[in-house]
């Protein structure tokens, strides 16, 4: 199948891993995420590229800043509210409410390999300290 094409609210919803790659293009990427009430993403910086968060269930906080010791921008995300992180914004996403937290993100140009299933934050940080390593 050429692109992707799906329920895409219903696809977020369904989903239960800390990170799955729905789609990889040449330029972008999709993935949906699910984080449990108190869960982070973690801080993080793309120097190289632009993401866009969409919340279609749950709390967020995405706090962003240009360091990693200053992140003083804090947005409040809740269902329907999106933000977009540009690249070289230091910045991590919280689970603020009491519920599990469901949204996808949109890298702009891909972040993960094609095929990418986190089921837990714990597998998502092995996998990158692999390949920072």
């Amino acid at each position: 199948m050429l692109g992707w094409s799906a329920d895409i609210e219903k696809a977020t919803l369904d989903n239960d891993t800390f990170r799955t790659v729905l789609h990889t293009g040449q330029t972008m990427q999709l993935t949906v995420m699910s984080l449990r009430p108190g869960e982070e993403i973690g801080v993080e910086v793309h120097p190289h590229l632009d993401q866009f968060i969409r919340v279609e269930d749950g709390r967020a906080e995405v706090l962003m800043g240009r360091s990693r010791d200053d992140l003083s921008d804090a947005r409040q995300l809740e269902d329907d509210w999106a933000v977009i992180i540009p690249g070289g914004t230091w910045h991590n996403v919280v689970n603020r409410g009491s519920s599990t937290l469901k949204l996808y993100s949109i890298y702009a140009p891909p972040e993960h390999p094609q095929g990418t299933v986190h089921r837990t934050k714990a597998d998502a940080d092995a996998a990158e300290a692999e390949h920072e390593g």
